[in-house]
Formats: C-alpha cells, structure tokens, sequence
C-alpha cells in the first residue's frame, strides 16, 4: 500500500506550513506527516529515496511530491538568502557567495521550468510553472531591494512580512504625480550640493551625493506617516548630508546655512556655537493632506553615534508626556553610517533598549546612508559581519538593503519600513547603498586610497540623472522639465544667498524651544541665588505615611515590611536619613505636579540597597511603587533598572532631560567611576551643550563616591574629571554631606527657574552612618547650603581651619572627637561648582586666628578636588594639602593598606609636621 497516497490530494501551501513547523519542533506534528518529513530530509540528501525504513515507516516518497518540495526548498532558499544576489551596488561588484540560488542546488532541472508547480500558491500567485515561480522570487528578493527576515521568531510578523513583499512583487508602484513629486525632491538634493561646492569652494560640508535619495524618501516618510497619525518626529543623524536634510526636508533656510558658510559671529554674545553641520533644528510642517507634524533634528557631535542614545530618549520623554495613550505618535529616525554603525558599541547599546520597559519607544526606523567607505577604510577592513546593519539582527529586527541609485526602490523601502514599525512597534533597518562622491570631507583627495573606486564614481551619474532618463522614457516627464526643476531650485538659492549677505551675525535657533518657554538662561551671579525648597512638616508627614505603608492584602518579605515601616518612625524620632531625604524629595515634587525619572543599574532598589523604591510582592513578584500613591493630582514617578550600560543609557537620560524640562531625571551609577563608560556623553554634551547648541538640560548624575577599602573600581567617583569640564556657567557639582541638605539639592533643581546638568557625589557607608541624620524641620524650612560651618567649636580657640567635602568630613570629627582637638574648625564644602568663593573667604576671615589653613581630601593628590581649589580660589595656593600623595590607580586594592593611607591622610590633617606622602 502506498503509505503516502494521502498527499496526492494535499495542499502545497499545507505541506510548507507545516514543514516549517516540523523544523522547529519534529514532536509537534502528527506521526505519519513526522515520518514522512524524516524520509524527505533524507532523500532530499540523497540517500532514503529508495523505500528506507525510518520508524518502521517506508520513506518512499512520490516524485511529484518530491519535486514539490523541491521548490518549497528553493522559495525558502531565495527567501533566506536572495539578499545575498541583489543588484543593490551602483558601483562596486558584489562579492560571490555560495551556493548560489541555481536550481540545479535544489533538485531541480531546466526541465522543469515549464511545470506547473503547486508550491507556487504559498506565494500567492496560485499554481505557476517553475520559470513564473523564479521570475517572482528574482523581482522579489534580488532586484533593488533585499530582505533580511527569515531569522524573525514570531510567525506573524514573518507572514506580514512575506504578504507585503508579494504585493507588486516587491515592486514600487507609483502614480506619474508622485513619481515627479520624488524627481523634485531628488533634484533639491543633487541641486543644493553642486549649489555648495560652486559657491563655497573647498569648504567642509559633508554632502550627500551618491546618496541622494535619502530626501525622498524622509520625505515620503513624513508624508505617509501623518496617514497613521505620527504627531512628531525625533531624529538623529551625523554631518553626512545633514546640511541638506535640514533644509530640504526640515525646512530650515539656506539663508541661515549660507550665514553658518561665511562664518559670520554670532548674535548672542555668550554662545560659542558649533559648525554648521553639528547644529540641530526644530520646526512644524504642514503634510500634503493639511496635518501638521513637528519636526525635530538633535544636534550632535562628531562622535558619530552619540545622538542615537538621546534621540531615544527625547523620543520617550514626549512620548511620556504628550501621547502616553498612543507613543507610537512620536517616531525616531536614527541614520547613521556604514562604518559608524557597525564599529561603534553604543550602537549596540541602543539596540539592546529597543524592547525594554525603561527605554523602549514604539519602534526606530534606522537608515544607514552607506558610503561603502569610512573616512579611508574600505569597508572589507571596516567589519568582520557579512553587513554593516548586522546588529539589528540582535532584536529580529528586518533589514533592507537597498540601491541608492534606485529611488523610487528607496521610497518603496522607506514606506515597508513605517509600515512594519507602525503595525509591529519594533526597529526596522534600512541599508541605502550608495557611494561618497568625494573624500571624506570636500578637501579631501579620496583617490589616494582608493583609486579604483573613484574612478568609477567619477563616470557615475548621479541618482537625479538616473530616475530623470527613467521617466523620459515612460512618456512622463520631459528633459525641458527637469532643466526647468533645477533652474528653479537654484535661483531660489542664489536670492536665499544674497538675503544672507546682507545681515552681519548668525542666528542660532533654540532646539525645541516649544518645550522651554518657561525656563530662562542664566550665568553664574544666578545659580548662586538662593531657590525656595521649604516645604510644610504637615506635607512631609502625609507623604511620609504614603511611603510607609504597604497594602496589607499582601505578603511582603519581613525585612522589607520593616525597612518601609522604619520610615514612619524616623519621622516621628526626628532622625531623617538619606533615603529619606531622597523620597521626600521625590515625593514633595511629585505632589507638586513634576515628574520624576530615575534610572541606572540596581536603582529600583539601590546598589545599596537603601532607596527600595520598588517593593515585591513576595509570593507573586507584582511590583509596589508607593511613591504613585501620594494622590491622584500627582506627577508620575517612573524608576527602572537599566541594562549593564552607562553610555547608552546615560545618553538616553539626557535626551529624556532635554525634551521634558519639568521631569527631574536621574541617572544613578552603580558605582561613581562607572561613569567613566559615558565620557563621550559628558565631555560633548553635558557639559558643553548649553555653549554649542544653546541647550539646557536639568539631568542629575549621582555618583557613589567615598573611600572604603573596596578597591581601585569602588572608590572615586573620579570627580576630578567633572570638576576639570566645569567652566562659567555650565554645571553643578555638589558634594552633600547631610540628609537635609540632598533633599533641598534635588527640589532645587526642579524648583528654579532654568536648567542646568547636576553631578551629585553621594555616599556608600553615609547611607546608615548614625550621625548623618537630620531633623524634620531642617527638610520643612531649610535650604541647600553651599557650605557648612562647624556648628560645634569656639571661633576663637581655633587654630587650624580644615575644608573638607564628603565622607571624609565624618572622619575628620571623629578623630577630632577621640584627640580632644578643640583647636581644629572643620568646615563642609558641600557645592564645588560653582564654589562658593566669597562663603569661603568668609570663613577664613571669621576665623582669623588660625595660622594654619589646610585643604583636606581623601582621594590621591592628583585627584578628587586639590586642582580644582587651585584653579579657582586664590587663597588655596596658600593651604597646607593633607591628602595621599599621587597615584596612577584611586585607592589600593589591600583594604589593610588603604586603611593604612587613609588614617596617614588623618594624622596628618592634625599634625602638619607628620609626613603622609609615603
């Protein structure tokens, strides 16, 4: 009996399905389908055609079927593979791969092109012969456009994919009108580059050309995705075409740009201002269809993949605060380059956020305008992984890899991509492969290093040039049209160009500027003034009570019920700790209508294990946040540990302070020197972005700090890089050393009224130290205190005047305490930056009869705040330095030498003539 009679009457389509399913899991198909599926892996190897037995079950198998299945196999190989066999390079060869999608790979013969094969329904075309069937699979995966997906794990998403790539056969379709519309946009691209390099000979301007469909195709984009009722875009690109994507598609006047050319000053007087194609923009623009839509461009720096990181969390921030209901109506673009986006790790980083609670946002489109070149490096020495976009195989994400040279495939690619992110809410990828027409900037001589290249980009015609033929020859447009298209453009660019020589200064326009209409910019003599915090004992005593009580219909674990319970009774013993001054800060904020942002790694908890701000449910894990349950009328507190990332996530957390100014946003390290991994964030954002782009940004980093014999790694938070990047006007930097004074630090942050990037150096061992407390009237009517006389000794017995910051002040007052030391005035410096100059000169001459004047520190002479003092207080040149002498590492890793150094640091804070610079 032939065991397979059954399949002469199945279904193709069935069959695939459920091989498909059989793959991934053999024990979820029936029996007989599972033996018959063994026997065909065999034959199809080969071996087993002849009647094998496999589980006591004949595997022969019918030819028909057989050759059924054959196709099955060569539609899964082009749908896997066809990307490999694209025509998506205009001007390099593609590199061979094997094996190729040659029939005869899979069983098949010439003599099979003209059967009709059943196989040919799951494409949706019902039953084709074989040479229909490789005619769709070519114009689908190995034409203009190929498709990365096949790896996806949720069938639907792959169905989608597979549904949308059959229409048109993966072929654009577009009316003679929109095909002009996209002449007209690729022509402002092509006509503002050579417009550039006619009229500013030699200048850096990082063009676009040899990728100039990218205008089109945002712009199709911006079109389209007012259809799905996007409200805003958030984007983030490098200097690569940046010039024209601003005024092309953002709207922003080539009069501005052509003043940014001539170097012209600028109209503000303190602003430093950045190049030209650093610098972002914000503007509204009305759709084809009449919707508005906000269009905002980050700037950036030339760390090519920093935006990125903020780009996401601006994304976030207005998605949090305008569209909590639908986020997807704010849609980030990140584009990025080839080279960029395949060796930069916070690349990977981002990528890693895509899905995460903290930091997801519906889904990026990322577009790589792919020169095939980074600076000099030709792309084979650029990356080991077959393709630069191979990152976002990280989250499935789909990748196409397009022509540049084929615009309406780019607009085509474009429009799949908003598709899928707005039905899917998940990253998608675009590789637009193109070419750089000149070096990597205009002064550049790009045939030194790859002569071969450039020659075949010097005969290439440009993408505008391409499509303009393609459409004289479909009787759409003719060659006068495309003659009168750029006369047009360019005419209105030379009037553009001859407005801006009339005026004198530069114009820079605040990015985003909507989301700051309540704030001002100030200069140093302001943030010093003092801010109301003061806030009644009878509200910190009902917030206090919120935070204090757990639901009682649920088990929690009994040192955690403790630990939350103990809040109420340091409140009524007048004892307030660090955490206490954390949450009432929270929580007085929030009960005032901000919002307040915490992330980092372990800081749902704390690294510490001090804030537990999130409480378990111990028997169902469920999440309790009792600082959302101080009233209905209150700001949202948002607290989420993040992944093992600081650049990333830290990038991220400025972009959120960025787009939402009345949100406190904290990024806390694990520990301070962990910080070291953003750098880049630090050094061309947080602490120059107010002088480049004019930003203001409120993001608090808290930093533990403090040396406890833990190690080179969980000592410093390397405060003397902070304190070097401070300049005029552009941070704070604090130091607290008591409860009340954090608390009034962080409501001051949010209760002034202009921003400004905040680095707290916060405590390890002070979190549960038994004298940093404070009273409930010093959180009610206090204020921060810059800096902290000694309360406790009589001015005129004193003979040495310490000034100390942090931990090591509560080392100080106790050996002071157990050497009797009246004589000895410990003073707090509790702000670095900007220091209180004229508070200290105060205090010196308050205590006018110490001779000796001593600046003590813990960390290594070399670092934490010695050179800071020297650099802007005079009268530090004249203090007696008590700290360990330099080193290359922070602290020693033998706690037994550590505490050795330190308590030599001690002694010699009380007895000059001691020497600690063993």
């Amino acid at each position: 009996m032939d065991k397979y009679s059954f399949l002469n009457a199945a279904h193709t389509a069935y069959f695939a399905d459920l091989y498909d399913q059989y793959l991934e899991n053999p024990d979820s198909v029936e029996p007989s389908w599972r033996a018959f599926f063994q026997g065909y892996d065999f034959g199809s190897e080969s071996y087993g055609m002849n009647g094998e037995i496999v589980d006591g079950v004949s595997t022969q198998i019918p030819e028909h079927v057989q050759k059924e299945f054959q196709v099955v196999k060569l539609i899964d190989g082009y749908r896997t593979r066809g990307h490999l066999f694209t025509k998506t390079n205009p001007v390099r060869a593609r590199r061979k791969y094997a094996p190729t999608l040659e029939i005869e790979n899979f069983g098949l013969t010439e003599g099979d092109l003209d059967t009709v094969f059943n196989a040919a329904e799951i494409l949706g075309i019902g039953s084709q012969t074989l040479r229909e069937i490789i005619n769709h699979l070519e114009r689908i995966y190995c034409d203009s456009i190929g498709v990365e997906y096949m790896y996806i794990r949720k069938p639907e998403e792959i169905q989608w994919i597979q549904n949308k790539l059959n229409i048109n056969d993966n072929q654009p379709k577009f009316t003679a009108d929109q095909k002009k519309h996209i002449l007209k946009k690729l022509n402002e691209a092509v006509s503002f580059e050579s417009f550039l390099h006619t009229k500013y000979v030699g200048q850096k301007r990082f063009s676009l050309e040899g990728g100039e469909s990218l205008i089109p195709a945002l712009d199709a984009l911006i079109e389209k995705a007012s259809e799905y009722d996007v409200k805003e875009f958030v984007m983030g690109m490098a200097h690569r075409g940046r010039l024209s994507t601003l005024t092309n598609i953002f709207g922003k006047s080539a009069k501005d740009i052509f003043s940014e050319f001539d170097g012209k000053d600028y109209e503000q007087e303190v602003f430093d201002g950045d190049v030209k194609y650093h610098l972002g923009w914000t503007s509204d623009r009305i759709t084809d269809s009449g919707k508005k839509i906000n269009l905002n461009i980050a700037p950036n720096p030339s760390h090519l993949e920093t935006v990125g990181a903020v780009v996401e969390g601006i994304t976030r921030a207005k998605q949090d605060d305008k569209y909590p209901e639908n986020p997807s109506q704010v849609l980030p673009i990140v584009v990025h380059g080839d080279a960029a986006i395949a060796g930069q790790g916070l690349v990977y980083e981002v990528v890693q956020m895509a899905q995460l609670d903290g930091y997801k946002t519906n889904g990026t489109i990322h577009i790589v305008v792919n020169n095939q070149i980074g600076f000099t490096t030709n792309y084979l020495d650029a990356r080991s992984s077959t393709y630069c976009t191979d990152v976002g195989k990280v989250t499935l994400s789909p990748v196409l890899h397009v022509n540049a040279d084929d615009a309406e495939a780019v607009v085509h690619a474009m429009l799949f991509a908003l598709d899928f992110r707005m039905q899917f809410k998940r990253d998608v990828f675009i590789d637009l492969l193109g070419y750089r027409k000149y070096g990597h900037n205009e002064g550049d001589e790009p045939k030194f290093t790859q002569p071969l290249l450039y020659k075949a980009i010097a005969k290439h015609q440009n993408p505008r040039d391409i499509y303009a033929e393609k459409l004289i020859e479909q009787g759409i447009i003719t060659k006068e049209h495309v003659s009168q298209l750029e006369e047009n453009y360019k005419a209105s660019l030379e009037e553009k160009l001859e407005d801006s020589r009339k005026e004198d200064k530069t114009v820079i326009t605040p990015f985003m500027q909507n989301e700051w209409t309540d704030f001002i910019t100030v200069e140093e003599d302001k943030m010093m003034k003092p801010v109301d915090t003061t806030y009644s004992k009878a509200g910190l005593e009902k917030i206090t009570d919120v935070i204090s009580t757990l639901p009682k219909d649920k088990k929690f674990i009994r040192k955690i019920s403790r630990l939350v319970e103990s809040r109420k009774t340091m409140f009524d013993e007048d004892k307030l700790d660090w955490a206490m001054a954390e949450h009432l800060a929270y929580g007085t904020l929030l009960e005032e209508g901000y919002d307040v942002r915490i992330s980092g790694q372990d800081v749902e908890r704390g690294t510490f294990s001090h804030r537990h701000a999130v409480v378990k449910v111990e028997d169902s894990e469920e999440e309790v946040v009792l600082l959302n349950q101080i009233n209905e009328k209150q700001g949202r507190f948002f607290i989420y540990n993040s992944l093992l990332s600081e650049y990333g996530v830290v990038g991220f957390d400025y972009g959120y302070a960025m787009a939402s100014p009345k949100t406190l946003t904290i990024w806390e390290a694990q520990f301070g020197d962990f910080s070291n991994g953003a750098q880049i964030m630090l050094d061309q954002y947080i602490s120059a972005a107010e002088d480049k782009w004019k930003l203001q940004n409120g993001l608090v980093m808290l930093l533990p700090h403090g040396y406890e014999g833990q190690g080179a790694e969980h000592s410093s938070a390397r405060m003397e890089r902070y304190l070097q990047l401070c300049a005029k006007d552009n941070m704070f930097v604090a130091d607290c050393t008591t409860p009340a004074n954090m608390y009034h630090l962080l409501r001051k942050q949010m209760k002034a009224n202009f921003r400004k990037p905040l680095i707290v150096f916060t405590p390890k061992s002070l979190l549960r130290h038994p004298r940093v407390i404070s009273t409930v009237d010093e959180f009610a009517n206090g204020s921060f205190q810059m800096l902290i006389d000694d309360e406790h000794i009589k001015v005129d017995k004193v003979k040495t005047l310490v000034f100390v910051t942090g931990k090591f002040y509560y080392d100080l007052l106790e050996e002071r305490e157990k050497l009797e030391r009246n004589d000895v005035a410990l003073v707090r410096i509790e702000q670095l930056f900007p220091l209180p100059i004229e508070q200290i000169k105060s205090v010196i001459k308050k205590y006018n009869k110490a001779d000796d004047v001593v600046w003590a520190q813990e960390e290594p002479r070399n670092m934490g705040a010695y050179s800071h003092m020297l650099m802007h207080l005079d009268e530090a040149k004249t203090f007696r330095a008590a700290t360990r002498r330099a080193y290359g590492a922070p602290a020693a890793g033998s706690a037994v030498r550590s505490k050795k150094r330190h308590q030599e640091v001690i002694d010699f804070v009380f007895d000059k003539n001691k020497n600690n610079q063993r």
